[in-house]
């Protein structure tokens, strides 16, 4: 049973970690707090890959007075070699006497055998405080390695109607300024800002975090099955930019590696770029979390594809009517029982703007 105090010392190491929402990908965001008799006297947090881990940090801090101290933890403290040495063995070695951790690492280089070098070296060891947090704060970390994809999140801006462009391709802006700085923070926390050719052509993003104070930025994917991604494309300007064809157009694939873009050709039986392939592609590249932004074609291909696992919708107090675009371009339902499911997680004014955050059940 975990004390007030425990479930304190916790929620601090969780503030901790969310300090590298934006900087701490490919790795876990984890904070770490040592405490000893009541008091706090070392913290930390990884901030970017190949730095120090959260727990390395606290124990600088701490020097001597880790010895006997309890350390909070967001996640299982990593126990092999990686960029850095395992924390547990920074741990064993500072007299740390208990570790209390959010969740176990699922990352099946660790997944336990963390908890049981501590235990090993006679350290106690609790888990599972404050579990469905720290989960969601490394919801993409957890999907990665879990299920071998990235989570995805599709970010939509809709009219009340459900629109989000007019028949003629004219969308912006239909949600106001807030929403628009806030679905930056949202591509901020992403490794990867996915887009399809379609939305290029029609407006021409750059596909950046311009909104948001941010020291990285993400991946740019483009998905252009026939590679006639325009050369003079805003988001080819600056960036990494990777785009998926389905052609393996040797031509066409020089010229976008001209302008610093790399093409990967993932056909499907179609013709088509073959979504699942992409996302386990994606994964390779060690990207957790990947953020959405295109048109109703490409929406409605991914959640057909059972590939969405969140919705980020934005919808603007107004209304379009039936012959602007959809969210979704789907094949009729012929029997209800055929709906597609979410669950709302989160409902929220932006502005003038709601902000539904759901996430796709079937």
């Amino acid at each position: 049973m975990f004390s007030r105090a425990d479930e304190q010392h916790m929620a601090e190491a969780l503030r901790l970690a969310e300090m590298g929402l934006f900087t701490a990908t490919p790795n876990p965001r984890v904070g770490c707090v040592i405490v000893r008799d009541g008091e706090a006297v070392g913290t930390g947090w990884h901030e970017k890959t190949g730095g120090p881990h959260a727990e390395v940090l606290a124990l600088r801090a701490a020097g001597a007075h880790a010895r006997g101290a309890t350390a909070y933890v967001s996640l299982e403290p990593c126990s092999h070699h990686g960029r850095t040495p395992p924390c547990v063995d920074a741990l064993i070695e500072a007299g740390i006497a208990r570790v209390v951790a959010a969740m176990q690492d699922p990352n099946s280089r660790v997944a336990g055998s963390g908890f049981a070098a501590l235990r090993a070296a006679g350290i106690e060891v609790e888990s599972g405080l404050m579990q469905d947090e720290a989960q969601a704060l490394n919801i993409g970390f957890v999907a990665r390695m879990s299920r071998g994809r990235p989570w995805l999140r599709m970010k939509i801006a809709a009219s009340l109607d459900g629109r989000t462009a007019l028949s003629n391709g004219q969308s912006q802006w239909i949600t106001g300024p807030e929403a628009r700085r806030d679905g930056h923070a949202w591509r901020a926390r992403a490794c990867a800002v996915l887009t399809g050719i379609g939305t290029v052509r029609d407006d021409d993003p750059q596909l950046d975090v311009r909104e948001v104070e941010t020291t990285r930025q993400p991946l740019k994917v483009v998905v252009d099955s026939r590679l006639q991604l325009p050369l003079s494309a805003k988001l080819l300007a600056s960036g990494k930019v990777l785009v998926a064809a389905a052609v393996d157009d040797k031509a066409a694939i020089a010229a976008l590696q001209d302008k610093g873009a790399e093409v990967v050709v993932l056909p499907n039986a179609r013709g088509k770029v073959e979504l699942a392939e992409l996302m386990r592609e994606l994964a390779r590249r060690e990207l957790n979390e990947v953020h959405v932004e295109a048109g109703y074609k490409l929406n409605g291909s991914l959640l057909a594809s059972g590939l969405v696992d969140e919705l980020l919708l934005y919808l603007a107090p107004s209304i379009l009517g039936d012959s602007a675009c959809a969210m979704f371009n789907l094949p009729e339902l012929t029997d209800l029982a055929q709906k597609r499911l979410v669950q709302f997680a989160g409902v929220q004014t932006i502005g003038s703007d709601l902000r539904i955050l759901a996430r796709v059940l079937n």
